[in-house]
């Protein structure tokens, strides 16, 4: 799959809405449209217990809306996984864990230049699901192990599913915990946590992406792992990421997608832009970038845009979001229009 960016428009999977027709309607009208995760329709619509479906040890209580996990029951339970284990739908993911992903698979998706999945990383998950002595997964070994190739499967099965629906499909993995990872964990050092997301990336099919919204290591992230897509909160950290030159560059030269998130969705955030002062920002972090020695078109060439980041807590609702998503084809068709991208 050859990726291209164009400034073509995509999303995170999370959206505030509780009508299923509304959300979808609103993902299908990007040029890389995505299945929308919609925890306010559920709890079991939420990233984080969407991947837990077949997990040894985890329950489910959609009461508090509390994601448990045992050690013990961990334990206890692979014997049970190791049965189920070469059995492929282990890892799918199933309408009780998403009628809205069923109902994505539902839709006509063949005419779109590429479709989109995700999924919460491993590195997010293991530091946010914790034992019974409210010690996060990620710093035990054998859970560490067993919960990085666990979430590959998960992406992979999912990665097949859209693959008949759309050739050109993708997988990328939201990882808000790439932010704070990579400092000094006592247990999880950060040279190991560079290599097993190193290794999780390469057992992960198809195009690999990662999304998240925070300030991580950035050039590890460019240059350091086998990574196709990087989509960032532009909006918020544009200007520090544009600062990383030589890594942007030579990750584009490898052909590569950044998918800029320009677009807030925070309603305090949003109210003082416009289309113009969205452009006018996203233009200067790539002038800056062509001053020192990447062309514009080569960044154009290469780019995605998005809204900045995922949001639930706006009080107004779904507006705001939908706001967003109609300045994001605003702010795209302008960037088309000035430089003649097909």
């Amino acid at each position: 799959m050859t990726l291209k960016g164009l400034c073509q428009t995509t999303a995170m999977g999370i959206l505030p809405h509780t009508d299923i027709k509304a959300a979808m309607k609103l993902a299908l009208s990007v040029d890389i449209p995505f299945w929308p995760q919609l925890p306010r329709v559920s709890f079991y619509e939420d990233m984080y217990v969407q991947v837990t479906e077949n997990f040894p040890g985890i329950t489910i209580d959609e009461t508090k809306q509390k994601i448990l996990f045992s050690l013990e029951g961990f334990y206890a339970g692979m014997e049970e996984y190791v049965l189920k284990y070469e059995n492929e739908n282990t890892f799918g993911l199933s309408p009780e864990y998403s009628v809205v992903y069923r109902e994505f698979l539902e839709q006509e998706l063949g005419g779109y230049n590429a479709i989109r999945g995700q999924s919460i990383g491993p590195v997010s998950f293991g530091m946010k699901i914790t034992d019974e002595s409210k010690k996060p997964i990620i710093y035990n070994n054998e859970v560490k192990d067993f919960l990085y190739d666990f979430i590959a499967r998960k992406c992979n099965h999912q990665y097949r599913e859209l693959v008949r629906k759309n050739p050109n499909s993708i997988v990328w993995v939201d990882e808000p915990g790439l932010e704070i990872i990579f400092g000094s964990f006592s247990g999880y050092s950060s040279e190991q946590a560079k290599g097993d997301f190193r290794e999780f990336l390469s057992n992960v099919e198809g195009p690999k992406g990662v999304h998240l919204c925070g300030n991580p290591d950035w050039s590890f992230l460019l240059k350091d792992v086998d990574l196709d897509i990087l989509s960032l909160d532009a909006f918020g950290c544009g200007r520090i990421f544009s600062r990383y030159v030589d890594e942007i560059k030579a990750f584009l030269a490898k052909g590569r997608i950044i998918a800029w998130g320009i677009v807030p969705t925070l309603t305090e955030e949003q109210t003082p832009e416009s289309v113009k002062t969205l452009i006018q920002r996203l233009e200067e972090y790539w002038d800056f970038l062509g001053k020192a020695g990447i062309p514009k078109e080569v960044i154009l060439k290469q780019a995605w845009l998005t809204p900045a980041r995922c949001c639930l807590i706006n009080a107004d609702g779904t507006k705001s979001v939908d706001r967003a998503f109609r300045i994001l084809q605003e702010v795209s068709g302008y960037f088309r229009d000035k430089y003649g991208l097909a």
